[in-house]
């Protein structure tokens, strides 16, 4: 069983309205053009696809997608969207779970490696991407580089959005390299606030890169942004793209 936490009913049926900004044009078209890019003539797979929120319209560019998903509510809400027939989803997690066929482009997006919490199991997600990919195919991720230089000596919490509607900070445990996020989300328009967490395992990219040696996968490109920018020091979050060899 895997460690990931189970998006529930409510969680899933809020899903797309809480990341709306998520699936806008600026940001989500960058992204299919890079996916669409790496995908060429072949099918995509989609780790933790959720709703659809990339998935689904990476198949209306043309793109073959199938997709893994743990959550069986965050399954139901995608399968509003787009039919089986069109976008095949297996409910299992993300590092054991083998579909169908072979893929060219296997694709991991908005800090979700994080939702596995031991190194093992993270582990595990690169090779069952491996085992997925036709020889030359890629796996990307997209992930937050963690924080902690924001991290004076004695203090635990990073908040990363402080807006009207919503306040969210980080906690980390250093040792088990645990990070938690806290949400507190204003719930309608009468002053109330809803509050929630959610445990992740954070990952330097050296990590990663070790990672994808264990699974056979040679680094090929890592930039700071969907569009491309270089990735540096400075880089907030990364996208990742190993290579498996021919």
């Amino acid at each position: 069983m895997t460690s990931s936490e189970l998006w529930t009913r409510a969680s899933a049926e809020r899903y797309d309205a809480e990341e709306s900004e998520m699936s806008s044009a600026p940001v989500l078209g960058p992204t299919l053009a890079f996916l669409t890019e790496l995908a060429g003539d072949g099918r995509a797979l989609e780790f933790a696809i959720g709703t659809g929120r990339v998935g689904v319209p990476l198949r209306e560019r043309g793109v073959p997608v199938a997709g893994i998903e743990l959550s069986e509510h965050m399954a139901a809400v995608l399968r509003r969207k787009v039919d089986e027939g069109t976008l095949p989803v297996s409910v299992g997690d993300m590092a054991t779970t083998v579909v169908p066929g072979e893929f060219t482009l296997v694709y991991l997006v908005y800090n979700t490696i994080s939702n596995l919490l031991t190194q093992d199991e993270q582990v595990e997600c690169f090779r069952n991407a491996a085992r997925h990919l036709v020889s030359g195919g890629r796996f990307v991720i997209e992930l937050g580089v963690p924080p902690l230089r924001f991290l004076p000596p004695g203090q635990v919490a990073v908040p990363f959005d402080v807006s009207e509607r919503h306040l969210g900070f980080d906690t980390f445990d250093l040792v088990e390299q645990v990070l938690v996020s806290h949400h507190l989300t204003r719930d309608g328009d009468d002053g109330r606030y809803r509050r929630g967490s959610s445990r992740h395992r954070y990952a330097w990219p050296a990590e990663l890169d070790l990672m994808a040696r264990i699974a056979g996968l040679e680094l090929e490109q890592r930039v700071a942004d969907w569009d491309g920018a270089p990735f540096n020091q400075d880089s907030a979050k990364h996208i990742s793209v190993w290579r498996k060899p021919a």
